[in-house]
């Protein structure tokens, strides 16, 4: 069975970090590229961050960039997601995705809350 487990959502206090890591199972994704969205109540999802697989670049949101940090260990099937200087407004749950074909099929994991405090 494919399977991607996201973990590390917590609450936290504004100004903290908190490390969500998402390890898969029953595939390897060393060929694609991995995913953070998020989504708040009342809110569309959002996308937070990507890494490419073939050369490792990432991309952030506007709201994200300069304080969270995707990587991927694609010896342990693990992407991560450090995330610094939390904000209230990140506040939401937190899904990784695996971009298996672009537009056709891609795998979701079943997301980690995460709740900042002000």
């Amino acid at each position: 069975d494919v399977q991607l487990q996201a973990s590390g959502g917590g609450v936290v206090q504004a100004g903290g970090s908190l490390r969500l890591s998402c390890v898969a199972s029953g595939f390897t994704f060393d060929y694609h590229h991995l995913i953070w969205f998020r989504q708040a109540p009342g809110k569309e999802r959002e996308g937070v961050s990507c890494i490419r697989f073939s050369d490792g670049t990432t991309t952030y949101g506007d709201s994200v960039k300069d304080r969270f940090a995707i990587s991927r260990d694609n010896a342990k099937n693990t992407m991560y997601l450090q995330m610094n200087s939390l904000k209230p407004e990140d506040t939401a749950a937190y899904y990784c995705n695996v971009e298996v074909v672009p537009g056709l099929l891609d795998y979701w994991g079943q997301g980690t809350q995460v709740t900042v405090s002000s």
